[in-house]
């Protein structure tokens, strides 16, 4: 979808793009003809062979070497026998890369240990099947991730609470049929181009916060699960989306927690369409710009952040489109107060723009709404 990317009020941790470069220094790799289950490796290794390890071992391999780098080779680490809680794949105590294949099966796919000095680790081209948790984190360690596939995972991202921090950069990889695909649990996760397919809910914004771009979220039970604890730590503190697609999945939130809670909520030039039902977020500021949301079991929801003494919402929502959805297109709840401009609410089955604390910014059109076409400000027929 072609769509430009309005980064207006972005804070700069989320603002500053970078490509990675897929220019990697000259490594001299060993043969791995003689790894075993249980080795720890202290240079760069190439396997050349499945390693088929019993859960009951401490792990498959241990990598523990000053810029290390380890190349599957194409092949498979996996898990033999019975399931063992807590059995361990890949264990990262100091390395920089690892590559070309598949580990599956275990409690924790690659595990970053609470001892580790690696600050910067890069997943690229593998597999992650099966696994308790795909990637899990214990350590300050950021992570690039490029061209994976997390499949059939309990949860494919996470972290240990409250003992790491960091983030997770997910470039060009495939999440699906995962329980969890994604947990923000003080770290900061941005993803690119990737798709997400099939999960029981995509993102978990714990304590952290994420940003997608140019990503497609189709077919999962929820999209995502947040909320904000006042005088906690259990805060999300953004969720953005720029240039995506929302479609076909069962409901934005899972129904225990059936509100998206943030600090903040951006969501530019993103299309949600044919959700199972609507989407109600409750925030202090939002920037809601050139989105359309179609044939939804609900449109957007706008409400103050649960609190004592309740601040009103602000911020911007301008330029969208609110077609045919069930219920009303654009609710904002008194008394919330953002500014509302240049949208459009056809067709729906509710209201098409019921916003009776909100500023009217002007250029808004509404008609065929079932309930009303606008309360609290002025719109327009054409």
């Amino acid at each position: 979808m072609a769509v430009t990317t309005l980064l207006t009020g972005a804070p700069d941790v989320l603002a500053r793009d970078t490509v990675p470069s897929n220019v990697e220094p000259k490594v001299i790799l060993k043969s791995g003809h003689a790894v075993q289950c249980g080795d720890t490796l202290t240079e760069s290794t190439i396997l050349t062979h499945d390693l088929n390890c019993p859960g009951s071992a401490p792990y498959a391999l241990e990598l523990d070497g000053a810029d290390l780098l380890l190349d599957l080779g194409g092949y498979t680490i996996r898990r033999t026998g019975p399931e063992v809680p807590g059995s361990f794949g890949i264990v990262v105590s100091h390395a920089r890369m690892i590559r070309n294949g598949t580990v599956q099966g275990f409690g924790y796919g690659i595990d970053i240990s609470f001892s580790s000095t690696t600050a910067n680790l890069r997943l690229h081209e593998l597999a992650l099947l099966d696994n308790g948790y795909g990637v899990y984190s214990e350590s300050q360690t950021n992570f690039l991730i490029t061209h994976c596939r997390l499949s059939g995972n309990g949860r494919g991202l996470s972290s240990e609470f409250d003992a790491s921090t960091g983030m997770f950069d997910v470039r060009s990889s495939i999440f699906t049929d995962n329980g969890t695909a994604m947990v923000a649990d003080f770290h900061h996760i941005d993803v690119l181009d990737s798709t997400f397919t099939s999960n029981g809910l995509v993102s978990n914004c714990f304590g952290g916060s994420f940003r997608f771009r140019t990503s497609t979220i189709a077919w999962n039970d929820a999209v995502g699960r947040m909320q904000v604890d006042q005088g906690g730590p259990y805060t999300c503190g953004e969720m953005r989306f720029e240039n995506s697609l929302i479609a076909n999945n069962a409901a934005f939130a899972p129904a225990d927690r059936p509100v998206w809670e943030t600090n903040r909520l951006a969501m530019i030039n993103t299309l949600a369409v044919s959700n199972g039902l609507g989407l109600q977020v409750t925030a202090l500021t939002v920037y809601v710009d050139g989105n359309t949301f179609y044939d939804n079991g609900g449109g957007l929801t706008l409400s103050d952040l649960p609190a004592p003494v309740p601040v009103p919402l602000t911020g911007i929502v301008r330029g969208n489109q609110f077609l045919s959805n069930d219920g009303d297109g654009l609710r904002v709840q008194p008394p919330s107060t953002p500014t509302v401009l240049n949208n459009v609410a056809l067709g729906n089955a509710g209201f098409g723009i019921y916003a009776p604390t909100a500023f009217d910014g002007d250029g808004n059109v509404a008609r065929d709404n079932a309930a009303g076409d606008c309360v609290g400000i002025v719109c327009s027929p054409f």
